[in-house]
């Protein structure tokens, strides 16, 4: 056991907890979604990368996105072009059009020694991927650095409109301005609830294992969907009549707290960085719905299921 002194959390901070997850025979498999379109097995964020999750028989595609400089969609995730490319500047310096040249798996080929079909591997609009994969579930992780929320939520509905994918798509961000801009924008877009909340939630339940789920009383949902790391590094702040101590943790995800998300009503839990067989089984053991993985080609084995 851990003997847990009650601390006060700053923002981003909680403390670890002691993963007891028992065995269920009775346990559901998670479905794979597939982070940054499959990070581990091509270059990330490329039309390269969905096809070979697909192929991987990924569940849903994590996409990363940003707002070009004429109001575009796009998918990219690093705050540089020199990141991934051998261009520089931000994604808001180039229109769509000018990223269509750029080639997203530059830094990818090099280190891999690849030479990758350009026409699958540039910087490619989200409209492009709504239109090539209508059937597809994509969770879409918004990323602009510079962006307005209020701009980014209009390109956001108005694209979905045109393409008539709001059932198939659903939107993150670790920026709670940019949810509550599709909040306000439009009901009829798909969210996770905000990570602050989510993290909120975890830390109660993992510091006393007190629950304190989320009210419904102010917006009724059929299902509340949440993401948030299996496993998050965190810092410890205890406070004392003379001061405070700061000590490194780990908070990590068991079955109570997940229970505890679903106390007032349906959650749909998605468990980010999970990437060894024993997480996937961690994972499976208390109940979450879906996990995010770097390599869709590692976890297409029947007998992970």
């Amino acid at each position: 056991m851990i003997k847990i002194i009650t601390p006060s959390i700053k923002k981003g901070m909680a403390i670890s907890l002691l993963i007891l997850a028992s065995h269920s025979a009775f346990s559901h498999s998670p479905q794979i979604v597939a982070h940054r379109a499959g990070t581990g097995d091509a270059p990330e964020n490329t039309l390269y990368a969905i096809e070979l999750a697909k192929k991987n028989n990924a569940d849903a595609i994590w996409l990363t996105v940003q707002l070009s400089k004429d109001n575009q969609i796009v998918l990219y995730r690093p705050s540089n072009l020199d990141s991934l490319t051998d261009k520089k500047g931000n994604i808001s310096d180039y229109t769509a059009q000018e990223l269509r040249k750029i080639n997203a798996a530059y830094q990818f080929n090099q280190k891999n020694n690849l030479q990758l079909p350009i026409q699958k591997t540039t910087i490619s609009t989200l409209e492009t991927v709504l239109k090539k994969y209508p059937d597809t579930e994509f969770y879409i992780d918004l990323k602009s650095p510079d962006a307005s929320p209020d701009i980014q939520a209009k390109a956001i509905f108005d694209l979905l409109a045109k393409n008539n994918a709001f059932k198939n798509t659903r939107f993150y961000s670790t920026n709670n301005d940019f949810i509550q801009a599709l909040y306000k924008h439009s009901n009829k877009i798909n969210t996770f609830e905000s990570r602050d909340e989510t993290r909120s939630i975890l830390a109660n339940s993992a510091m006393s294992h007190q629950c304190e789920p989320p009210s419904q009383a102010t917006e009724k949902k059929s299902i509340r969907w949440y993401g948030f790391e299996l496993h998050r590094k965190v810092e410890v702040v205890e406070r004392y009549t003379l001061g405070e101590a700061r000590s490194p943790a780990t908070l990590s995800w068991d079955k109570e707290a997940i229970d505890c998300f679903r106390k007032n009503g349906d959650a749909y839990i998605v468990l980010f960085g999970v990437n060894s067989p024993s997480d996937y089984q961690l994972a499976k053991e208390i109940g979450a719905d879906a996990v995010m993985v770097d390599s869709t080609k590692a976890f297409n084995s029947p007998s992970l299921k």
